[in-house]
């Protein structure tokens, strides 16, 4: 969004509120670079502002753009957000389509069917739609128990929001929460929107952390992850509530965490600690700065006490910066150390450090292993890869002098899959120490 020098000063170019095209308007028509043009082609979900070479006219936030090639053929269509540098977030390539609300219950339908396979009654905390790589460009679907937290990254899809029968049809007649109540027969939806999307907060149906649908304003939600019972802060809590996308994770550790004594550093709310105790772990110590963090992984705890295992397990709690309790704290070793951090790299200039930071890291964390235990090192930074994480890893086990062996390395959930390289952020490193 750009601004231009005036006589009194800067002035900010104004925002135009997602709303439905007027019937009458041609429709939005886009052509891109020949780069771009492969790209959409080949799979990439994003256009962005520079690649466009022609555009038929100004477009809306929230309607949407048909793409043709070179060759004046349909190659794609997809949302039309002109305040952001992701232009246009395919919906579809190939062949012409026809958006309707049949087509839109199939691919909703068809994103709900992909995880039936993988969950069951021990398990009703998961992601039910992935953005992009389930083919809703900005828009996630959770799931804790009978709630339903659906979290919009892109202002496109504000007017499909209102439930109600006389909302306008928009985007090939698509009404979200009608769909949601006919597959899914939700207690409550509640909703969560992006800070990128606070010059919007006036179109919104509710404020960030209210209900869609159900009347229960509870701001947690306790749900089942492998039997065991977690609280989902849906209100207040980052992401929607949970890190449900360590979930494969969590219960590696709880199979290779029996007997032993656990360091959970980074531990939130204490999802991998809960996890190694009911796995049989002596002792179990969560470090984190956050007090709130503490407090949460403390209710997870009690929450799962019925269990003889997770009653035996000694539960210690300590609030510190993690690199200097690391650094300095008295020399005392666990035979399993996790090593979660939050995203070291939120943009591409902080590449380059994130990647000496998880070196960092990985040396302190291993001085804390003792001879035959097991490091966990995992990295949610999108901007490092997965190679680069890795090699960061490797080089800090090496300069340790200690003998390892890589035990293997992990990527997404299948409820968390990837479908382009920007969207794989999560990888895990295991290793057997000594």
């Amino acid at each position: 969004m750009g601004r231009r020098p005036g006589p009194r000063g800067p002035r900010i170019a104004p925002i135009l509120i997602p709303r439905p095209v007027p019937p009458q308007s041609a429709r939005l028509r886009l052509r891109l670079t020949a780069a771009a043009e492969t790209a959409v082609r080949s799979g990439h979900p994003w256009v962005y502002s520079d690649k466009i070479r022609e555009q038929n006219r100004a477009g809306l936030a929230g309607e949407l753009a048909v793409i043709y090639d070179r060759n004046d053929r349909f190659l794609a269509i997809g949302l039309f957000d002109p305040h952001s540098p992701l232009v246009v977030r395919i919906l579809h390539r190939g062949n012409p389509v026809t958006l309707t609300p049949e087509w839109w219950r199939d691919r909703f339908k068809a994103a709900f069917d992909r995880r039936s396979p993988h969950f069951g009654p021990e398990t009703n905390g998961f992601r039910l739609i992935n953005g992009e790589s389930d083919g809703f460009p900005g828009l996630v679907l959770d799931r804790y128990a009978g709630c339903l937290v659906l979290k919009l990254y892109t202002p496109s899809w504000i007017p499909c929001l209102d439930p109600g029968p006389n909302s306008p049809a928009t985007l090939g007649g698509l009404r979200i929460i009608p769909l949601l109540q006919e597959l899914l027969a939700p207690d409550r939806v509640v909703l969560r929107v992006s800070r990128n999307l606070s010059p919007f907060q006036a179109q919104l149906p509710c404020t960030d952390g209210a209900n869609l649908l159900g009347h229960d304003s509870a701001p947690s939600v306790i749900f089942l992850e492998d039997g065991l019972r977690f609280e989902s802060d849906v209100v207040q809590g980052q992401k929607t509530g949970f890190f449900l996308d360590q979930r494969d994770n969590r219960r590696r550790i709880g199979s290779l965490a029996g007997g032993g004594d656990v360091l959970n550093v980074f531990s939130f709310s204490g999802g991998f600690s809960v996890h190694a105790a009911r796995g049989g772990a002596r002792s179990v110590t969560d470090l984190d700065i956050s007090p709130h963090a503490l407090a949460s992984a403390r209710r997870n705890f009690d929450l799962n006490r019925n269990l003889p295992t997770v009653a035996r397990a000694s539960h210690h709690q300590v609030q510190a910066d993690a690199f200097e309790w690391l650094a300095r704290a008295p020399r005392e070793a666990f035979d399993t150390v996790i090593l979660d951090p939050p995203s070291m790299a939120k943009r591409e200039s902080e590449r380059a450090g994130a990647i000496q930071a998880y070196h960092r890291l990985t040396r302190l964390g291993l001085d804390r292993v003792r001879n035959g235990g097991l490091l966990l090192a995992a990295s949610c930074s999108a901007h490092v890869s997965e190679s680069e994480f890795y090699d960061a890893v490797r080089a800090a086990l090496r300069a340790a002098g200690r003998r390892w062996t890589e035990l293997e390395t992990t990527a997404h959930a299948p409820d968390h899959h990837a479908s382009f390289p920007e969207a794989r952020y999560l990888k895990g490193f295991y290793a057997r120490i000594g």
